[in-house]
């Protein structure tokens, strides 16, 4: 079981490497590229309208270029979010089904015995019953009606 972990963090951690890479070296060529495209807009503006309007156009371009960088961001930052939701679901949900988990609860039942567990699964179902309550209480908005 902690092997997994391990494994997963390996994996994730080489993904997250690979990935920032790439982003870095797409962002600098990115950002070359919309220099040269700028300066080429410039230089046309300013020949054809004036240094006014040759401002305003490289500042509009750069302006559109944050706002898509910042959309991007946002989204991806939703994605990650709602992924990490998924993970953390099917992780408690796999601890259940675990055989050593299983293993472990056999284990108790027999050391215990039946008919004194019997009170204190009761107990732990009902705390059990209300931390899921609470947890999709967390998720759902305060204020439906604003």
């Amino acid at each position: 079981m902690i092997q997994r972990f391990i494994d997963d963090l390996k994996d994730s951690t080489g993904t997250a490497v690979r990935l920032t890479s790439l982003l870095v070296a797409m962002a600098a060529l990115l950002f070359i590229a919309l220099a040269f495209i700028c300066a080429a807009v410039f230089v046309f503006v300013l020949q054809t309208e004036g240094l006014i309007y040759a401002c305003l156009t490289v500042a509009a371009i750069f302006l559109v270029a944050a706002l898509v960088a910042s959309g991007a961001y946002v989204y991806q930052k939703r994605q990650a979010e709602a992924h990490a939701a998924e993970v953390a679901k099917s992780t408690a949900q796999s601890i259940l089904t675990d055989p050593i988990v299983m293993a472990l609860g056999l284990q108790v039942v027999r050391a215990v015995g039946i008919k004194r567990l019997i009170p204190i699964l009761a107990v732990g179902g009902i705390a059990l019953g209300f931390l899921a309550a609470r947890r999709n209480g967390e998720d759902a908005p305060e204020n439906p009606d604003v």
